[in-house]
């Protein structure tokens, strides 16, 4: 089994195999499930509730649990650090060499010092990905906040490589921690058109439950975070000419912040706005991102945003918030908005008059196929582990 030549890469961070949630599960799981190479192992820890140092095959992969003590929000902190001790028992037991430890986060960062030492004793490597940064989030409180950007300093301070999924985040990197080897690699997206059409069941279903027609509505998918401009975004469009409505897919029920910004925007009192709740069918998604009349994007921290690549892979005509992350992926397959008040809304009131571009929409999924394939992104951190 531990063939000479074998590279083994321990991935350290996500909730581990198969993916249930985003992010760095499904980064996950594509990276295992695209493999090319015979000379790559992958170990994933995974977080469980109910067994502990077990292991279990999932596409080739080894994959073991990790239980850690229940400490509210430090348990991610030890999650990560319990999977990096017990992985480096596991690699000392089975005599393997040259290890490579992925660690997707910086959530351990204020700890990792130690580990990073017996790593390198072992001969091998870390890298890390630093997940956008994730201390500017407002979910946080300032301890919290101040926590991940020294753990983000001091991941970049041990790490051998920071491999970022944004080219933003990569310059912001380089500038705040000058001493940092750097690479890129971009997240991948699924490029593949809808399997429904006009007369399936669950696109008439849907489209009469919320009143809304084929290229009659504006389109928001995201987590309801506000960051992601949700106010702004409402707002704006609330305030243009449009008779069309705006569709938002969101985790709305019971969370307080829908009650703080109906009482910020009044969006009730504006029948074009649906909140449509969350919805999990893909082909339903990929429909409506192919029937709206235009994308509304407004995330404003984060790496490469999954629900960016998603949009500009499946809709026309993508109106984007014009930061330095969302510019770097979409490049000129979109128009941009800023968050002085009018923008979006002049924009809106522009595009609503024009007839669809379709010349934007090509472009846009011309760049996806060319530099967000899976397949791509594969091949990158194949070429990365094994050199």
């Amino acid at each position: 089994e531990n063939r000479e030549d074998m590279k083994h890469v321990f991935i350290i961070g996500s909730r581990g195999l198969p993916a249930k949630y985003g992010g760095f599960e499904t980064f996950v799981n594509e990276l295992v499930s695209h493999q090319v190479s015979d000379n790559l192992q992958y170990h994933v820890a995974c977080l469980s509730d109910d067994s502990h140092h077990q292991h279990s095959t999932y596409k080739n992969v080894d994959c073991f649990t990790i239980n850690p003590p229940k400490l509210g929000p430090a348990r991610v902190i030890a999650y990560d650090m319990m999977a990096i001790d017990y992985a480096l028992k596991l690699i000392q037991k089975e005599e393997i060499k040259e290890p490579i430890f992925y660690i997707l986060g910086n959530t351990i960062g204020g700890f990792v010092a130690p580990f990073a030492r017996r790593i390198h004793r072992m001969g091998g490597k870390v890298f890390i990905n630093p997940d956008g940064l994730e201390w500017k989030r407002s979910k946080w409180s300032k301890p919290v906040q101040a926590y991940l950007k020294h753990s983000e300093k001091m991941m970049t301070k041990y790490a051998d490589l920071v491999i970022s999924d944004n080219e933003g985040i990569e310059s912001y990197i380089q500038e705040a921690y000058p001493w940092s080897k750097t690479t890129f690699i971009a997240y991948g997206t699924d490029l593949t058109p809808t399997n429904f059409s006009k007369d399936s069941v669950q696109v008439r279903t849907f489209f009469d439950q919320w009143g809304i027609e084929e290229k009659g509505y504006y389109l928001i998918i995201g987590r309801f975070v506000p960051e992601n401009n949700y106010a702004a975004a409402i707002r704006e469009f609330m305030a243009s000419d449009t008779r069309r409505d705006l569709v938002i897919v969101c985790n709305h029920e019971g969370s307080s912040y829908f009650e703080q910004l109906r009482q910020e925007t009044r969006f009730d009192q504006d029948s074009r706005i649906k909140f449509v709740g969350t919805v999990y069918d893909k082909d339903l998604l990929k429909y409506l991102r192919q029937e709206c009349r235009a994308y509304i994007h407004g995330h404003e921290v984060g790496g490469t945003n999954p629900s960016l690549l998603e949009a500009l892979a499946q809709t026309n005509e993508n109106l984007v918030l014009g930061v330095d992350f969302n510019r770097k992926v979409a490049l000129n397959t979109a128009h941009y908005w800023s968050k002085e008040t009018g923008s979006l809304t002049s924009l809106i009131n522009h595009v609503d008059g024009q007839p669809e571009s379709h010349n934007l929409g090509q472009a846009a999924k011309r760049h996806m196929q060319e530099h967000y394939t899976w397949e791509e992104i594969v091949r990158q951190y194949e070429d990365l582990f094994l050199t």
